[in-house]
């Protein structure tokens, strides 16, 4: 069975300038990968037209599916329909289909007046094939040179998912007979990549030459991926995920590709328990990955970002010497934040954090990353000091981390005991 490769070309000086993050390629990527189809290569060029027929003709050389994504406004700077003309070898014509659906979003949906510049979004190559585009004004194209097939989507990250997912993957699905892929993943936290590698060494070692293993770490977390291709390969596969869990038992946080904080959310659905947060120095960000889960309103009660102290002493209750003498960094303030945010939100479990994120206010005694964090019940608090060594950004995300993380883990200490 023939493996097709794919490349991913993304148009746009914007990304090369750093001034938009390239996400488009990810989701184009995990969608080929679902049907069998191998990204093998991924290419960004700007707004040039030289640039981008370079790029056609190199990818050409080294892939079956090419998908490009941007360029395909109505503006002077969006030049994709123009150059793929020159490349297949076409002119640009009307398409009354793409025209007329311009005209009633315009008319009916955006409720405002059609100009010039809109119509030229019905303009397309006469040697394509045109996408309905559901969700903007700016089509698809299907172009075809021998046995490759090339597809153009818009580069508005929504716009393209819709598509991929409506139309290019379904199509691709019919003309083309792939190899299974899958894919098994589980998560870890609390431990280093090195320090994985070095546990699993002999594990890695005896994987049959088909199944690959990958590390993914991210922020004191790391994902351990199996992926293997081809048929009837469920039983084996499945064996050696098996293997690979009780290899990281101690560090497992989910048999599953998932998030730490929806790991969380849904031990606390399970148990039918609800969690607050005290946040100081991570400014909400806790609670933000927390109700980034649809599911959160049945857990999670309410957080209080008390970043001022004042803050700390008026709604939960901290002692005002205590913070006047000792600051707001320390185990006694974080200790009284959980007492105070449990007894505020009426939640079963509390997560507090104070620290020092940076770049300034650090000393000798509590330098910059020094972080206090405290999560219990009513009955038991447990505390950790941690000392992050980073810029302020990536402080607050490993500080929400390992506080989820702790949270995870005192949840099921208690229901194990």
């Amino acid at each position: 069975m023939k493996k097709y490769r794919a490349s991913i070309i993304t148009i746009g000086d914007e990304i090369l300038i750093g001034q938009v993050i390239d996400t488009n390629s990810a989701v184009i990527a995990a969608e080929l990968n679902k049907i069998g189809i191998w990204v093998h290569r991924k290419l960004a060029v700007g707004d040039d037209t030289q640039a981008i027929i370079e790029s056609l003709k190199e990818e050409e050389q080294h892939s079956d599916i090419i998908l490009i994504t941007g360029g395909l406004g109505p503006t002077k700077d969006d030049i994709t329909k123009q150059v793929l003309c020159e490349y297949f070898g076409g002119k640009l014509i009307v398409n009354e289909k793409v025209k007329e659906y311009v005209l009633y979003l315009f008319n009916e949906v955006y409720r405002r007046p059609v100009i010039e510049v809109n119509l030229k979004q019905a303009e397309v190559p006469d040697v394509c094939e045109v996408i309905h585009n559901k969700r903007g004004s700016a089509p698809g194209m299907i172009f075809r040179k021998k046995d490759k097939i090339f597809f153009s989507m818009p580069g508005v990250p929504h716009e393209m998912k819709g598509m991929m997912e409506d139309d290019i993957v379904p199509m691709l699905q019919k003309e083309f007979i792939t190899q299974n892929i899958i894919h098994r993943t589980l998560l870890t936290a609390g431990v280093g990549e090195s320090f994985l590698a070095e546990k699993i060494k002999d594990f890695e070692n005896a994987l049959p030459t088909w199944i690959k293993l990958a590390y993914l770490p991210n922020n004191s977390m790391v994902r351990l991926r199996l992926t293997a291709s081809g048929e009837n390969i469920d039983k084996e596969i499945n064996s050696q995920f098996e293997q690979l869990k009780k290899q990281v038992a101690d560090f497992l946080v989910a048999d599953e590709d998932i998030t730490l904080e929806t790991k969380l959310g849904k031990i606390l659905n399970e148990q039918k328990k609800t969690m607050a947060t005290a946040e100081s120095c991570t400014g909400g960000y806790i609670a933000h990955l927390l109700t980034a889960n649809p599911k959160s309103s049945s857990f999670f009660t309410g957080s209080v970002v008390c970043y001022d102290k004042r803050i700390k002493e008026s709604v939960l209750d901290v002692d005002h010497d205590l913070l006047e003498k000792e600051g707001t960094v320390n185990e006694t303030v974080v200790i009284q934040m959980v007492k105070g945010i449990l007894k505020l939100m009426g939640s079963d479990y509390g997560l507090a954090v104070t620290g020092l994120m940076g770049p300034d206010a650090g000393g000798e005694d509590k330098p910059v990353g020094t972080v206090w964090i405290g999560v219990g019940n009513r009955e038991k608090i447990e505390t950790q000091e941690f000392h992050f060594r980073f810029d302020r950004r990536r402080n607050i995300e490993i500080t929400a981390v390992n506080a989820l993380n702790m949270m995870r883990k005192f949840i099921l200490k208690k229901v194990d005991s």
